[in-house]
């Protein structure tokens, strides 16, 4: 199923991707594609927060991914821009894809498409004219279906 939404700001991108935070459960992975600056790490910020997590997020770029304990679970923040696919077994992605607390967000996720579920959610953001961005949002089965705004 196929949602398409757009944002006005950054704040109402965090407010869109925290309702999204508080629906998140266990096990569920989000995929966000987009070029760089397109609002990525802003919705991880919103999802974050709306999942429990009361401290700052970062973006993982340089140090590929951050951890966050969140009430809803352990939150995983990736970001896969300079990697290759030969890269990721070397990181743990078994491990942390795999715990069953994991929210998992995958920043260029198509360099881990191997180590995906098959039921994910995937967002692609995109920068619009007037400065805001536009969100596509595609469920990949049921469990991600629930995500969707």
């Amino acid at each position: 199923m196929t949602v398409r939404t757009s944002t006005r700001s950054a704040e109402e991108t965090k407010r869109l991707a925290g309702k999204i935070g508080r629906r998140a459960e266990p096990g569920d992975v989000l995929c966000l594609r987009g070029p760089l600056g397109s609002g990525k790490t802003t919705f991880v910020q919103g999802f974050a927060k709306g999942a429990g997590f009361r401290g700052n997020t970062a973006s993982p770029t340089f140090g590929l991914l951050r951890q966050y304990s969140a009430r809803r679970g352990r939150i995983y923040h990736a970001d896969f821009f300079r990697l290759a696919p030969k890269d990721l077994p070397n990181l743990g992605i078994e491990e942390w894809m795999g715990d069953p607390r994991g929210l998992c967000l995958v920043e260029w996720p198509d360099v881990a498409r191997g180590f995906l579920p098959a039921d994910r959610l995937e967002i692609d953001f995109a920068h619009l004219k007037n400065g805001g961005r536009s969100l596509t949002f595609v469920s990949r089965g049921p469990r991600s279906t629930r995500l969707l705004p």
